[in-house]
């Protein structure tokens, strides 16, 4: 998928036309991205909580994007692509700051 593609899809992410299934938890693992969102919490148990992740899941269960909530702001966006076979194709990170960085993936998941 050209970088092209990526910003294409990863813009309809935004409009909620691809955002899947959202869970939420208190954190992530790892270094590598996809990152890892762990300790799921049930969605009653986020309202009196100041700081978790919302992440989103496609068909699959793989994460296609996830906000990091702090007291009732996003924090941190992360946006995911995936090639044809599964590999993470592209990575849209926004931080706290409204800075946005764009990685591509070549087909075997490696930085492009």
């Amino acid at each position: 998928m050209s970088e092209e593609a990526n910003a294409v899809s990863l813009k309809k992410w935004d409009r909620n036309e691809n955002r899947g299934k959202l869970r939420f938890f208190v954190t992530y693992t790892g270094v590598k991205l996809p990152f890892k969102l762990v300790n799921e919490l049930q969605a009653s148990e986020v309202e009196n909580r100041n700081t978790y992740f919302q992440g989103y899941f496609d068909e699959n269960d793989r994460l296609t994007g996830f906000d990091k909530l702090a007291y009732g702001e996003i924090e941190l966006a992360h946006r995911y692509t995936y090639h044809g076979n599964g590999k993470l194709s592209a990575a849209e990170i926004t931080d706290i700051d409204g800075e946005t960085t764009m990685l591509i993936f070549d087909t075997e998941g490696s930085p492009a």
